[in-house]
């Protein structure tokens, strides 16, 4: 899906691009094998400063958008997921294409 189409505040993004992480890993989400989309089932949990997101290690304060409903109801409306607020949220295929060109940050190497 074309970036420019659809038009994500900083939080929406920032959540999109961590949520695809948790889709690409198969004890945090499960593939919907009919639709292709992917249902994530598991939010991390901070501890510290931190939370590992997949392979990655981010701010406690880049996860907000986990517990926040207005943001998970704004993907849904742009076609980029399904809420299930606050249990899973599922991400369709423009869901999990979407460039967010976040997450080239350092992986966790811990």
């Amino acid at each position: 899906m074309p970036k420019d189409k659809i038009k994500l505040n900083a939080l929406q993004n920032k959540t999109l691009a961590l949520m695809q992480e948790l889709a690409r890993h198969r004890e945090t989400s499960i593939i919907d094998e009919e639709s292709g989309d992917v249902v994530v089932t598991h939010m991390p949990h901070a501890h510290g400063d931190h939370v590992h997101v997949g392979e990655y290690v981010v701010s406690t304060k880049d996860i907000t958008g986990f517990s926040n409903e207005a943001v998970w109801i704004a993907l849904e409306r742009k076609g980029l997921a399904k809420s299930h607020f606050p249990v899973a949220i599922t991400l369709t295929k423009d869901g999990l294409n979407y460039d967010t060109g976040l997450l080239n940050a350092a992986k966790s190497d811990h």
